[in-house]
């Protein structure tokens, strides 16, 4: 068998995928427009980056900030907070916020992703929702890991309080979700009971699509700022949006009962929440051509890949099944090399918090964590699946493919 070397597979690639990338720079011209023209609504001014301190009452630049994205979203209110750490944080207070003793958590889309798992309460963890009298119950996804329509159909029961859609693959081998399908689900849903709160952990999908899950039903959606929208260059953060009801009660959690969302100061980082924002559409579209690239060189490679080349993206992720711990290690140390932070960097499997598996990450990012930068990571368990993520540029992508050594590259 004749081995092209990595640059011709990589340049190869490009040149066939020309015409997809014309298609995401019309998605990004789209979702632009939608963020600029929310900031006009909102009338954002320069006098909104200054910021208040203490207890950050009156803060109208916060109030701004929030209107932005309420309207960005096609919700009632929206509350958006350097104070939420992770995704995984502004989900809980979703959930921590609108639930009581005895109501039940429903999931449409299976397991949800790993960090969830002990709020939830399916791996035991001291103040999970379990604990706290909440009872959980998942809809197996199909064999072919799609929903399944036939048991979403039937799935409510009068306890059902909430159900969560998690948007994102997650570490799951599966296709994420579109946001037509999430309409499609939520409207089940609502036909069995229209008082079930539909909540959809929105990570990884932001800017994607046209629409997010907001336009199409769903009461709820929260996720982080280091992602998608936060522009890679959000310090920290998230964000929930949707019916005021459900955003008030959440916010009760991130701060306290009578403060809700009246508190919290932006330690004179707004301006950064802003401009990350306004330059999300543009970084989640090379983030889109990125996993497009990695989708068909892994393709050409022989390495199954989810999602499949040329299909549309749902979100950010693309996952690459290297089949073994030591494909793993290598990708990542040779995407660490690639990285602008922390090059010398040598990844090694570990624990991390909220995981039940060890954890691989090749992440010399800007920002900590950050999944709009050129990052990878895979739990330590089999089939050994990569899940790359970002790149501010697709090109970055490429050029750490092209110098990959054939013998690490190739199946």
């Amino acid at each position: 068998m004749t081995f092209l070397t990595p640059e011709r597979v990589v340049g190869e690639a490009v040149e066939c995928l020309y015409p997809t990338f014309r298609e995401v720079d019309a998605l990004v011209q789209q979702n632009l427009a939608r963020v600029l023209a929310a900031l006009r609504e909102h009338r954002l001014g320069s006098h909104h980056f200054a910021d208040v301190t203490g207890y950050g009452h009156d803060d109208l630049g916060r109030q701004v900030l929030d209107g932005v994205y309420a309207t960005l979203f096609g919700a009632e209110s929206a509350t958006v907070r350097l104070q939420f750490v992770s995704g995984t944080h502004a989900i809980a207070c979703c959930l921590y916020g609108n639930l009581r003793p005895g109501d039940e958590l429903l999931a449409l889309a299976g397991a949800p992703y790993d960090t969830l798992e002990e709020v939830i309460g399916v791996r035991p963890a001291v103040g999970s929702l379990r604990e706290n009298g909440v009872s959980y119950r998942q809809v197996p996804l199909t064999a072919a890991g799609t929903l399944d329509w036939e048991l979403v159909a039937t799935a409510v029961r009068p306890k059902t309080k909430m159900v969560l859609i998690q948007r994102s693959c997650g570490y799951g081998w599966r296709e994420s979700l579109a946001v037509a399908d999430i309409g499609r689900a939520i409207a089940l849903v609502k036909r069995q009971n229209p008082h079930t709160i539909c909540f959809v952990d929105n990570c990884y999908g932001e800017l994607v699509e046209p629409q997010e899950p907001t336009h199409v039903g769903a009461d709820l959606v929260a996720g982080s700022l280091i992602k998608n929208l936060g522009g890679t260059i959000a310090p920290t953060g998230g964000y929930i949006a949707g019916r005021a009801e459900y955003v008030a009660a959440a916010a009760t959690r991130l701060t306290a009962p009578g403060i809700g969302a009246a508190g919290g100061a932006s330690f004179g980082l707004r301006r950064l929440l802003v401009q990350g924002l306004f330059l999300a559409p543009q970084m989640v579209g090379e983030a889109i051509k990125s996993s497009h690239l990695a989708a068909l060189v892994g393709d050409r490679l022989g390495y199954p890949v989810q999602p499949a080349p040329f299909t549309p993206r749902r979100d950010v992720i693309q996952a690459l099944r290297l089949g073994s711990p030591e494909k793993l290690r290598q990708w990542c140390h040779h995407l660490q090399r690639y990285s602008p932070v922390d090059s010398y960097v040598d990844p090694v499997p570990a624990a991390m918090p909220g995981y039940e598996s060890d954890l691989i990450m090749a992440g010399g990012t800007f920002i900590d964590g950050s999944t709009s930068e050129l990052s990878a990571d895979a739990p330590l368990r089999e089939p050994y699946i990569l899940f790359l993520q970002g790149g501010t540029h697709w090109t970055h992508l490429a050029l750490a493919l092209a110098a990959m050594p054939a013998e690490v590259l190739y199946p």
